[in-house]
């Protein structure tokens, strides 16, 4: 796991300034300063909370500022399309996110037939599941696939699409709701892990982070691929591994389509600078790790049915997670200091496929040159659903992780559930497929004492 102390310069992401006096006290600690992590810190502190954002590296530096940067519905599980339009109305709202410099807009996506055998008959299958919520989702013929996106050297057969899917900018969407809710009155500690969670009576009374303490009286963990190990340390059975997807960059292409797709070994998105994200929607890594075997038994069923698009791996990751601690004290310095931001290396095969197959298939983007390139780390779930709730061992201990790859879009969404959970408030949309007691090993965790 290569890191760093800043960001790749080539994610652009943009810089949020750190508070340099740690707070005494705060109703609300968040660990992380992902997209979901901000959401929450601007709605709690919109709602008149004292909110500190401890992020132990930068705002939006890990997968909320690596990945494609699409918005979507399309072939989302359908439990999580009440949050998905949420998390569209917050994006667009000018009273929520709609005026921040996000570079959120509207594209339409499409993933095309052909993408894997029996595809068309499992998009069906999906619009038939999302009929009753009234998304706009449907079947294109190729004659519109021709005049929606041009220029196929031979024209898809058939696409499924949503005309309101979009996209924002990864690089800047994490910082600028974090800035507006800086100017709310969140604060943000940068560089400023968290090391353990302090309890009083069994529930939260403060944080100890690596610059000192931070009484409070609840605590939202956001903690992307690092949540497993920090509730770890808490005696806390959290079922979560990573994947590492890998990002290129082109340099910007005149008279190529807006809308954003996914083919067989291809997909793309345009960027506010003119250029294009180019990958592969189903070319992830499975690296192979201690937990890899741990957790064999929660994440069968999903080993089994994407072994087709799952690339394993086992190779020097294995080494680097085995040696880092699953436990720690309060005193002693932790994995989220040895690794400020977890930036692998992409796997540049995979890229250049991913342009050889878009050429190909688009002629125009055989004009485009590489500009750059990324990898990252994404959380994902046993049912790859996102994992939103209270984590009842511990009164006062929240979660928003385990986003599972749909998190960019569905972020703003998952952090205004995480700040209703919260805070007491009407839930903007039901909880219960997101809640963590669902995982039969989580429920059976016990917490350790306090720190």
């Amino acid at each position: 796991m290569r890191h760093e102390t800043d960001p790749d310069p080539v994610l652009g992401l943009r810089p949020v300034r750190s508070g340099h006096d740690l707070p005494s006290a705060a109703d609300v600690v968040i660990i992380g300063g992902g997209i979901a992590g901000v959401s929450a810190a601007w709605h709690l502190a919109r709602r008149g909370f004292s909110v500190v954002i401890c992020e132990k590296g930068r705002i939006g530096a890990e997968q909320s500022g690596r990945n494609w940067g699409w918005c979507r519905f399309t072939l989302r599980h359908p439990a999580e399309i009440p949050l998905m339009r949420q998390s569209m109305q917050d994006w667009r709202d000018p009273e929520v996110f709609g005026s921040l410099d996000t570079g959120f807009r509207t594209t339409g996506i499409a993933y095309l037939t052909g993408r894997n055998p029996g595809d068309e008959a499992l998009y069906q299958s999906w619009l038939k599941s999302v009929e009753a919520f009234g998304i706009g989702s449907r079947m294109l013929s190729a004659r519109e696939i021709a005049q929606k996106i041009p220029g196929a050297a031979v024209p898809p057969s058939g696409a499924v699409w949503t005309e309101t899917d979009g996209c924002a900018e990864p690089g800047r969407a994490a910082p600028a709701i974090a800035l507006a809710a800086q100017g709310l009155g969140a604060r943000i500690m940068t560089d400023c892990a968290v090391r353990s969670i302090e309890t009083s009576a069994g529930a939260v009374s403060a944080v100890i982070t690596e610059k000192g303490r931070i009484a409070c009286a609840a605590v939202l963990l956001a903690g992307g691929i690092w949540s497993r190990r920090f509730l770890g340390n808490c005696g806390i059975d959290l079922p979560m591994l990573s994947v590492m997807g890998s990002v290129g960059i082109t340099t910007p292409l005149a008279g190529a389509p807006e809308v954003s797709v996914a083919g067989r070994r291809f997909g793309w998105r345009k960027r506010l600078d003119g250029g294009y994200v180019v990958s592969q929607a189903d070319a992830t890594i499975f690296d192979l790790t201690p937990d890899s075997f741990r957790l064999l038994g929660d994440f069968r069923p999903m080993i089994a049915t994407g072994l087709k698009t799952l690339r394993l791996r086992l190779g020097w990751h294995f080494v680097e997670e085995a040696r880092l601690p699953r436990r720690w004290n309060a005193d002693e310095i932790t994995p989220f200091e040895r690794c400020r931001i977890a930036a692998p290396a992409p796997n540049e095969k995979v890229l250049r496929e991913a342009r050889q197959c878009l050429s190909q298939a688009w002629p125009v983007f055989a004009a485009t040159r590489p500009a750059g390139s990324w990898g990252g780390y994404i959380d994902v779930s046993p049912d790859a659903m996102p994992v939103i709730g209270a984590a009842s061992q511990i009164p006062g201990l929240f979660l928003a992780t385990g986003l599972s790859g749909h998190g960019f879009g569905l972020g703003p969404g998952a952090g205004r559930l995480a700040a209703d959970l919260l805070t007491g408030a009407a839930p903007v949309v039901d909880p219960a497929a997101f809640s963590p007691g669902r995982f039969a090993r989580f429920a059976a965790s016990r917490p350790r004492a306090s720190a």
